[in-house]
């Protein structure tokens, strides 16, 4: 089987080959794959916190930041806008002795610093921002490989400057696009998989 096209599961089921891995100790991986990734997910702290996660995930594995999502959740109060706006440089250091997340002190601090820059919109204008920049799906044909998607899209490129503009931190193009891919601003599910049409 080509690199890149969807995989064939123990259950049966074809998938994008990063959902499809067999190993019991990714069944989290193939969980994440077909009921999350690629589902619209709207709500400013929803989608903040997704901000948040990809901007951790930046320069390591997505299984990575998964696996550690609960405990992300707990020290970053369930990424409420609100309350991790008002974080204090003390629990900054908190955070930087967290064992249950990744204690980057440049990724901490842009996470509590875009909660800022969030606080300050009005409620639904995140939402709003960044579902402005999803691409007209009409036409758009479904990948067939991995090596049909690309890491940056002009529309990534322009959610990427609106962040920045606005002052957002850790939300560069490439950073931007793996946001609307799991957001379910773009289905980059195989023509293939399973989980394309759900």
């Amino acid at each position: 089987m080509s690199a890149g096209k969807a995989v064939l599961g123990p259950d049966g089921l074809l998938r994008c080959p990063w959902g499809g891995l067999e190993a019991e100790n990714m069944a989290d991986y193939r969980v994440y794959h077909d009921t999350e990734w690629g589902r619209p997910v709207h709500g400013d702290d929803a989608l903040f916190e997704r901000i948040s996660l990809e901007a951790f995930q930046s320069g390591l594995s997505w299984l990575t930041i998964l696996r550690r999502r609960e405990g992300f959740r707990a020290a970053f109060a369930g990424f409420k806008i609100a309350a991790v706006a008002e974080f204090t440089e003390a629990d900054e250091q908190r955070l930087l002795a967290d064992p249950r997340i990744i204690r980057n002190r440049a990724k901490i601090s842009a996470v509590v610093s875009n909660a800022r820059v969030a606080a300050e919109l009005a409620p639904g204008e995140l939402d709003k921002l960044i579902w402005s920049h999803a691409p007209n799906a009409v036409g758009r044909p479904a990948p067939r490989t991995f090596e049909d998607i690309a890491p940056i899209t002009p529309e990534s490129t322009a959610l990427s400057r609106d962040l920045k503009k606005r002052g957002f931190r850790f939300v560069g193009p490439t950073t931007a696009y793996a946001l609307m891919q799991a957001c379910g601003l773009v289905n980059d599910h195989l023509a293939d998989c399973h989980a394309r049409g759900a």
